[in-house]
């Protein structure tokens, strides 16, 4: 199976988040990859991540965000991780996404629905700094809630 490089892009935290993952569907403008939790347990209240809990990874090149499909190592589905990004730069060897810190949740059921973030992303100032990206990130947002009640693509499981 193919392998690629994905960076996480954080640049308000000065930080990027790399590892490999496993190419199961890869267009121009569309990647699924499949990536494994190494780390450590981390209980965030609403999912825990669990060392090796896979995660399938959906990126767009043309959409403002991304979405991880969460499950356990049996593979009982945990919900689905939506980031707000500008598009993803998808390339042979490697996926390149950049994080807003604009977050979604949706449980298992896709009956809970939960924004993060709201405050870190809003405490960015693109509003006014750069209202083009602030109103696609809003517009991300709101197409991914609306998917996610409508059991749309991503959110009918892999």
């Amino acid at each position: 199976m193919k392998v690629v490089t994905v960076r996480l892009l954080k640049p308000q935290k000065n930080h990027t988040v790399t590892y490999q993952a496993e190419v199961i569907h890869m267009t121009s403008t569309y990647a699924l990859v499949r990536a494994r939790w190494d780390r450590p347990r981390i209980d965030l209240g609403y999912v825990t991540f669990e060392t090796g809990d896979v995660f399938f990874e959906h990126f767009y090149a043309n959409r403002w965000y991304n979405v991880f499909e969460l499950r356990s190592t049996t593979g009982a589905l945990k919900g689905w991780y939506c980031n707000v990004t500008r598009p993803a730069i998808i390339g042979a060897e490697s996926i390149t996404s950049e994080d807003l810190d604009l977050d979604l949740f949706v449980s298992a059921r896709r009956d809970h629905l939960l924004r993060l973030d709201v405050e870190e992303f809003e405490a960015r100032g693109l509003a006014q700094r750069d209202p083009q990206v602030y109103a696609a990130a809003h517009i991300a947002l709101e197409e991914l809630e609306r998917l996610a009640v409508a059991g749309e693509p991503p959110f009918n499981g892999i």
